[in-house]
C-alpha cells in the first residue's frame, strides 16, 4: 500500500516536472474552464428567461428538459474533450523530445474533431440516461446512477487519448481503454491518487486564506477581509487549472507507458513498474 502510494507520488511530481518545463499548458485548461463558463451562461440564461418556473415545478420533470440536458451534455463533453486532446497532443510531443506550442495542441485536436464529435455524443448520450435513471427512483436512482456513472469513467479512463493517438470511433475506444485497463489490471489509477494527495495538500492553504478573509470582514475589516477572499479566489482559479493540466499529461504518460510500454522522458521507470501489474 505504501509502495503504490509513494509511486503514485513519484508519477506526480514527474508531471509537476513536466508542466513546470511547459507552463504555457495551463492555456488549456483555462480555455476548457472559460468556454465551460460560456456555455453554462449560453443555457442558464434563456431557460431563466423563457421559462415559467412556477408552473414547471410541479413534482413532473418536463419532457423538454431531457432534450436541453443532451445538447447541454453535448457541448460541455466537446469543449472539455477539445481541450484535453490539444493539452494531451502537447504532452505526447514533449515525451517525444520535441518542444510543444499551443497551436500545436490545438491543431491537434482540430484533425480530431470527428472522433470528439461522436464522442461528445456517447457522452451526452449516457449522461442523459444516468440522469433519468437519477430522476426515476429518488434515492435508489441516485445510488444506481452514481455506480454506474463511476464504473464509466473507469472503463473510458483511457478514451481520450485513445481517440487522440489512434483515431478510432467511440465504440472502439471504448473498447480499446478497457483492454488497457484489464492488461494493467486497473493499476494506471494509482498515479491520480497521488496527484490527488499531493493537491489535497496544497489546497489546505487555500481553505485557511477563505477562513482568514472570513473572518477578517465578520470582524469588521471588511476591506482586507475582502483583498484576502479576492486573492484566494484567484489563487483557487489557478489551483484548478494546474490540477486539471497535472491529471491530463499524468493521463498521457500512462497511456504511452500502458499502450506501448514506453516510458515518457522525465519518468521513472520503477514508479511505473511499481504502478502496473501485469497480466
Amino acid at each position: 500500500m505504501f509502495d503504490r502510494i509513494s509511486n503514485g507520488l513519484a508519477l506526480a511530481r514527474s508531471s509537476w516536472a513536466v508542466l513546470l518545463r511547459d507552463k504555457h499548458l495551463l492555456v488549456f485548461p483555462v480555455v476548457s474552464g472559460a468556454l465551460f463558463v460560456l456555455v453554462m451562461v449560453s443555457f442558464a440564461v434563456p431557460l431563466a428567461v423563457l421559462v415559467d418556473w412556477d408552473r414547471a415545478g410541479d413534482g413532473k420533470v418536463p419532457w423538454w428538459t431531457y432534450p436541453v440536458a443532451f445538447a447541454f451534455y453535448f457541448c460541455t463533453y466537446f469543449v472539455a474533450t477539445f481541450c484535453n486532446a490539444a493539452l494531451l497532443s502537447c504532452a505526447f510531443l514533449r515525451f517525444n523530445g520535441e518542444t510543444p506550442t499551443v497551436g500545436d495542441g490545438f491543431r491537434a485536436a482540430a484533425a480530431r474533431l470527428p472522433q470528439i464529435a461522436a464522442w461528445s455524443l456517447v457522452s451526452a448520450t449516457v449522461g442523459v440516461l444516468l440522469k433519468a435513471v437519477e430522476q426515476a427512483h429518488e434515492k435508489a436512482g441516485q445510488l444506481i446512477a452514481s455506480l454506474l456513472g463511476t464504473a464509466w469513467s473507469v472503463t473510458t479512463f483511457f478514451v481520450v487519448p485513445v481517440l487522440v493517438v489512434e483515431k478510432v470511433g467511440p465504440v472502439e475506444a471504448v473498447k480499446r481503454s478497457l483492454g488497457l485497463l484489464r492488461r494493467t489490471w486497473g493499476e494506471a489509477l494509482v498515479g491520480r491518487v497521488g496527484i490527488g494527495l499531493a493537491l489535497f495538500l496544497a489546497g489546505l492553504p487555500l481553505v485557511l486564506l477563505f477562513v482568514a478573509g472570513g473572518l477578517l470582514a465578520a470582524n469588521g475589516m471588511v476591506a482586507a477581509g475582502v483583498a484576502v477572499l479576492v486573492m484566494a479566489g484567484v489563487l483557487t482559479l489557478i489551483y484548478m487549472a494546474v490540477g486539471a493540466a497535472l491529471h491530463t499529461i499524468l493521463l498521457a504518460a500512462l497511456y504511452q507507458y500502458a499502450a506501448d510500454g514506453r516510458v515518457p522522458d522525465g519518468y521513472d521507470r520503477s514508479a511505473f513498474a511499481g504502478a502496473f501489474a501485469r497480466a
